[in-house]
């Protein structure tokens, strides 16, 4: 199963609200399961070069069923993915790309989010995953009530 296009645009608006709030100016694009772009917006002012960096970190969290930030630990010299940042075309392994879980908590596509800190990039990130969290569950009990 892959994310559609409205819990996409979900994450996008639950991202960009975000980052209005903490006044930062982003990129933010997802990809479904197969890492294929779904939708991406570009705040103005946001930073042209951060395109390809929220690209790449929702690619590689759609690719590895994890947070960017947590293959960087693993991809760190001596660790057991050292070097993985090259394959693919090229992986973002630090904070901002985040998977987006569906109704049975499979990977269904991936935020990834630049424009600030990777702290920030981070927090704004999972804004949008969580809407899309929240928005699941709000389905699912609007199908089992009790």
């Amino acid at each position: 199963m892959n994310i559609t296009l409205a819990q996409a645009e979900t994450a996008i608006e639950a991202a960009k609200a975000k980052a209005t709030e903490l006044n930062l100016l982003m990129n933010i694009c997802i990809v479904d399961s197969g890492a294929n772009l779904v939708a991406f917006a570009r705040m103005d002012g946001a930073w042209p070069g951060s395109i390809d960096v929220s690209t790449k970190k929702a690619k590689t969290s759609a690719w590895f069923f994890m947070n960017s930030g947590d293959l960087g630990s693993l991809s760190q010299p001596g660790g057991s993915l050292y070097n993985i940042e090259h394959s693919n075309g090229g992986l973002i392994t630090f904070p901002g790309g985040i998977p987006i879980k569906g109704e049975h908590g499979k990977t269904i596509g991936a935020i990834g989010v630049s424009g600030s800190t990777v702290e920030n990039d981070h927090v704004v990130a999972q804004s949008g995953a969580d809407a899309v969290k929240q928005e699941n569950r709000k389905k699912e009990k609007e199908v089992h009530p009790n």
